[in-house]
């Protein structure tokens, strides 16, 4: 089984929502008291966000660099960024490690792609909403993105800075993105991809007016099909 890094702390909650995903996934396909293999470089989130919102994209870039590097000196046989805003310095990092980045957007554009989705709205951070890291790869896939109001834009991005990085689920907060989605589904979106890895702590993808796809756990199944790659040819070919 391959060795995956996460860079983590982006924030708390939404690492652990990584590592349960990441287990689970090892264990339902292997069965027994199979886990999955993982390294965690745990960032501290409150300098790593200040440097975020006041535009600081070379200083998250270094630590991101940084914290890729101490995952690859531990053994990582691939990294993951556990941020969809994060990813906004994947380019400036990916090629500076010896081992594979696994980007975020590319696998949840394979799982939109497969469900035939056309039209999608994308919630999270104003960064990941407004600016092309996450957009530009949905976009390379032929997926249309419908067009978010900036009050709304907003406000999804002060209820994930405010509320959920630090871990918390406001009840008000759950009704306005659940007023959201179905302005949404008014306006013929295929589907609505939580864009930001903690907005499903505050969004039932369940139980919804359109169809919500969850980056976080599509993120995971797209790495536990990369970590255990090689152990099931192995597995077949004996």
């Amino acid at each position: 089984m391959r060795k995956l890094g996460l860079i983590g702390g982006t924030s708390w909650s939404s690492t652990a929502l990584y590592y349960e995903h990441l287990n689970r996934g090892v264990a339902a396909r292997l069965g027994g008291l199979h886990s999955a293999r993982l390294v965690i470089e745990s960032l501290d989130l409150a300098p790593f966000a200040t440097k975020e919102l006041s535009g600081d994209w070379d200083g998250v870039a270094e630590d991101t660099l940084a914290a890729a590097r101490q995952l690859e000196a531990a053994g990582a046989d691939g990294v993951i960024i556990t941020s969809n805003t994060g990813h906004k310095v994947y380019d400036a990092v990916a090629p500076k490690v010896g081992v594979p980045m696994l980007h975020i957007a590319d696998a949840t554009a394979d799982k939109l792609v497969a469900d035939g989705r056309k039209r999608i709205a994308l919630l999270g951070t104003r960064f990941t909403m407004l600016e092309p890291h996450i957009r530009s790869r949905l976009e390379a896939r032929g997926l249309s993105l419908a067009p978010i109001e900036q009050a709304w834009v907003d406000e999804v991005d002060r209820v994930i800075f405010e509320e959920l990085a630090a871990g918390n689920v406001v009840r008000n907060s759950q009704r306005k993105l659940k007023t959201l989605l179905s302005e949404l589904a008014k306006q013929r979106v295929d589907a609505a991809i939580l864009g930001c890895t903690e907005l499903v702590m505050a969004v039932d993808v369940r139980s919804n007016v359109l169809p919500v796809y969850d980056t976080t756990e599509i993120h995971a199944r797209a790495c536990v099909e990369w970590m255990l790659a090689e152990e099931e040819q192995s597995r077949a070919a004996a």
